[in-house]
């Protein structure tokens, strides 16, 4: 007897076997030329060109004032709309058996999304490289800018290769930022089966719809971000704005803001499972009481400083006015702190309170990760550690465990109990481990020859360090993305380390956050394709090798992108304004992080200095599960098992930055999807949830991506619509006061 719909949905882990079709046609090749080469105007790349594509305007958006990422919805609609062109193509003779052999199909569609979206991610390296050219004298060359970038871009990849049996495979991480790409993918490519037109149809309404609609909050009628009775009611408070605005970046936390633009509100809303999305509200919760008690009890001179940013400032600063840091003013020649000139401004910086909060809360989400899972996802993650065990220890020996080239056949026991869409993969050839394992091997030899090549400062043994660090990481983050679909930043646990191992120069804190936090970050990226891929049915071997082509193309580009703006640009990426053209705001502040961390770490976060108990985050972080664990054992009819307080204390400081007037909207949609559909309307939730979702993030980045360049000055001129009372120029968007002391 068959299970309903409603006990297909009770269990999120299982909604990938029944949202998704559990099916293959292995005649479905990827391997097509059109994948690789496609002629768009007179002779440009698909695959390839889509890539470059994606790389440059990721590397561009870098230096702009307006920053947009290219997200795989939009990425797959715009290859879609390509492969439609080819269409027209003649089918006969030459030209035909090259660029039309067959109907394009979702084997060819998942690669080229694969290969475009890795080169999307614009390389943590080519910042490093931009903010070396700007702020100090040793420049690296050409070719070790390029080894840089490729060695750090892929490091993660090997790591996370050789985890994927762990964290890939089996059906339990089924990392939900798949699931509306992968329903995309098939509501395209079945509709002439007739299985997806229903999908179909509701994709193309909602593409539709919010392609229209996004014109009206992101320019014609900007109040519409944030709609807030009380910022309307009461135009001169700040307390007012600091809890209930919203709509302008860094103006307050939003609390009872509706919010209409679905930019902000996010796709995130309609498929992050209602766990994680339980977890969340309760960070958010106490976000508000934690940073409201913080500013307002005046707790590390809070109410000197704006109650919201991200900068530094002088010691000088009070209330009625806040005098920025002068960071370069401490640095000596080589880049070095310079106590003698620290002591000359006034000493240590101090940062807002609110920020303060969110890197302690940060701190705690880290090591929370790892107690939360050793203890609720043990039997999933041991086999993780089982080298160390003296029988597998046994096994290296033995000459058959250095045959990697004869593949072991699996027993009918490890089939019954494998994922259903893992099993159909079992026809295909798996990338072996020594291919991951060679990735390893070479980045990490070639980074550590660029960091002595680029005269980072940074030691063979931190290096190593940083790279066990990222190993680590990458099993544990892994787990969590894959499991609740959170991926956990850890910069500030990397940038703190590295500090504390080598302390006083920034340069060096910057390489070390490069191959500790960014390895993390791609292998993350490695992990979730494995799976869409293990989704489509896609060979190993061809996401492997979408994977590497990608990294490889976006690498150069990078460099090249990165190379030519920092020389025609470097006078306006120096200045604070900048233009409406290029900035240079998000290296200024990836700068700034490398200088606290690097240079003022033993000023600002040692014992008995201001933010003392900042690092002490990580302590108390690993005890955090424990109370709710030891009362689930006490009492497991309470359901405690279903508190994450990874996720709990990394959304204690959510709001610390950004559009906050969003939160209220993106927790009414989440109800509606997670828990509303899924209870009352679980058959309308299989077919339907996940292609919405696909339609309304997809429509959102189209119609983003063409007003930045059409309205909002990507182009070289912007054009502002008219101010009135829906869009308020002069001052916050939702009629909230404006701090006077930022004047």
């Amino acid at each position: 007897m068959g299970m309903t719909a409603s006990e297909k949905v009770d269990n999120m882990e299982e909604i990938a076997l029944y949202a998704l079709h559990v099916d293959d046609d292995p005649s479905l090749n990827p391997w097509t030329f059109r994948t690789w080469l496609y002629v768009y105007s007179l002779l440009t790349f698909h695959c390839l060109g889509l890539s470059c594509f994606s790389s440059v305007l990721a590397t561009i958006y870098q230096f702009k004032p307006q920053g947009i990422v290219l997200s795989a919805t939009f990425l797959c609609v715009i290859s879609y709309v390509l492969a439609m062109v080819m269409d027209y193509i003649p089918k006969k003779g030459f030209i035909g058996r090259w660029f039309n052999p067959h109907p394009f199909n979702h084997k060819e569609h998942a690669a080229i999304l694969i290969m475009s979206s890795t080169a999307a991610h614009s390389a943590m390296a080519a910042e490093v490289i931009a903010v070396q050219r700007l702020w100090y004298t040793k420049i690296p060359n050409a070719a070790v800018c390029i080894f840089l970038i490729f060695s750090s871009q892929v490091l993660g990849y090997g790591i996370a290769g050789l985890m994927r049996k762990i964290i890939v495979y089996p059906t339990k991480f089924f990392y939900p930022a798949n699931l509306p790409i992968m329903s995309l993918l098939e509501t395209l490519h079945r509709k002439k089966k007739g299985e997806t037109k229903p999908q179909l149809k509701i994709f193309y309404w909602a593409f539709a719809l919010i392609f229209v609609w996004e014109v009206v909050p992101e320019y014609m009628m900007p109040i519409l971000t944030g709609v807030n009775i009380f910022c309307l009611a009461k135009r001169n408070s700040m307390v007012f704005t600091n809890i209930f605005g919203g709509a302008n970046g860094n103006e307050g936390l939003g609390f009872l803001s509706l919010c209409f633009d679905f930019q902000y509100i996010g796709s995130s809303a309609l498929y992050l499972p209602l766990k994680t999305q339980f977890n969340t509200l309760i960070g958010y919760i106490l976000n508000l009481a934690v940073f409201l008690g913080i500013f307002y009890g005046n707790i590390w001179r809070a109410r000197d400083f704006p109650f919201l940013s991200q900068l530094l400032f002088s010691p000088a600063s009070n209330s009625s006015g806040y005098i920025t840091f002068n960071q370069t003013a401490v640095l000596d020649a080589n880049g070095r702190l310079d106590e003698g000139l620290l002591t000359a401004e006034g000493g240590a910086p101090y940062m807002a309170a609110t920020f303060a909060a969110y890197v302690l809360t940060q701190n705690m989400a880290i090591t929370a990760t790892f107690t939360h899972l050793i203890l609720y996802n043990w039997d999933d993650l041991h086999s993780a550690f089982s080298f160390m065990s003296f029988g597998s220890l046994k096994n290296i020996a033995k000459p058959s465990f250095w045959m990697f080239w004869k593949a072991t056949e699996p027993t009918e026991e490890d089939i019954s109990e494998m994922d259903p869409h893992y099993r159909l993969m079992l026809r295909y050839k798996d990338a072996p481990d020594w291919w991951y394992g060679l990735v390893f091997l070479v980045s990490g030899i070639v980074g550590l020859i660029c960091i002595y090549e680029a005269d980072s400062g940074m030691s063979w043994w931190a290096f190593i360090i940083a790279i066990f660090l990222a190993s680590i990481l990458i099993l544990f983050t892994g787990a969590q993305a894959g499991l609740t679909g959170f991926s956990l930043p850890v910069q500030p646990i990397i940038q703190m380390i590295g500090a504390y191992l080598e302390p006083g120069n920034p340069l060096t804190n910057m390489y070390f956050t490069l191959f500790g936090y960014n390895t993390v970050g791609q292998g993350l990226l490695l992990l979730r394709d494995l799976k869409l891929g293990q989704y489509a049915k896609l060979s190993p071997r061809c996401t492997f090798t979408m994977q590497m082509v990608g990294t490889l193309v976006g690498s150069v580009l990078n460099y090249i992108i990165t190379l030519t703006i920092t020389q025609n640009q470097r006078e306006i990426l120096l200045s604070i304004e900048g233009t409406h053209i290029w900035s240079g705001a998000g290296l200024q502040s990836f700068n700034t992080q490398a200088i606290t961390w690097g240079g003022l770490a033993k000023q600002m976060y040692s014992w008995g200095s201001t933010y003392q108990w900042v690092p002490l985050g990580l302590v108390i972080g690993f005890f955090a599960p424990l109370p709710a664990y030891f009362l689930h054992r006490l009492f497991p009819k309470l359901g405690l098992n279903h508190l994450n307080m990874s996720i709990i204390c990394w959304h204690i400081g959510w709001l610390v930055t950004g559009i906050n007037s969003a939160i209220i909207s993106f927790f009414l949609v989440a109800f509606w999807s997670q828990h509303y559909l899924r209870r009352y309307k679980p058959e309308w939730f299989l077919k339907f949830n996940y292609v919405l979702c696909a339609g309304l993030d997809g429509g959102t980045q189209v119609v983003v991506f063409i007003m930045t360049f059409v309205f909002f000055g990507a182009s070289g001129k912007a054009i502002p619509f008219p101010d009135y009372w829906g869009n308020n120029v002069e001052g916050n968007i939702d009629y909230c006061m404006v701090d006077p002391a930022n004047g």
